[in-house]
């Protein structure tokens, strides 16, 4: 049975989704616990599997990859053969940053980082050359209104 979070540990998880960088001495402060107690509960936190994994965010366009696009893709056919070398082959693709299965007319879509359009051809027909799709439908953010990592959080 999974532990009932309390308001505290619902504040740890927020603070450390916004900055994992502090402290378990910064984040007691911030919540009114010891050093300790509060990096007993960052532990119970991560066995429980609240909390996946700690990683630093990168700056994309710093790195080259500041264009995003979204790629709808519709299957070319319904099998778990098929749905098994589709999802390797797109695993396997640096660019593809989140990939989702979807419901409605679109049966999957990728969020793509790359360079620039150039970039995205390449690996448009490096996935089209490994897998037989029936629709690639590609949209191009021109501009990033808000990103974040931040999961929202239950009110306790």
């Amino acid at each position: 049975m999974i532990r009932k979070l309390d308001k505290i540990d619902i504040k740890i998880l927020d603070l450390l989704q916004r900055n994992a960088k502090k402290s378990a001495a910064e984040i007691g402060d911030q919540v009114n616990l010891s050093q300790n107690a509060c990096w007993r509960r960052i532990n119970l936190l991560e066995q429980e599997g609240y909390i996946n994994s700690t990683t630093a965010l990168l700056d994309a366009n710093k790195l080259g990859a500041g264009l995003i696009v979204f790629v709808s893709i519709r299957a070319a056919e319904h099998s778990e053969e098929w749905l098994l070398k589709f999802s390797t082959v797109v695993n396997k693709i640096k660019e593809v940053v989140e990939f989702y299965r979807m419901t409605g007319d679109t049966d999957y879509l990728l969020k793509l980082r790359v360079k620039d359009i150039s970039a995205y051809d390449a690996v448009y027909k490096r996935l089209i050359k490994q897998v037989r799709l029936t629709d690639v439908s590609s949209a191009f953010a021109m501009e990033e209104m808000k990103y974040t990592t931040c999961v929202p959080l239950p009110t306790v």
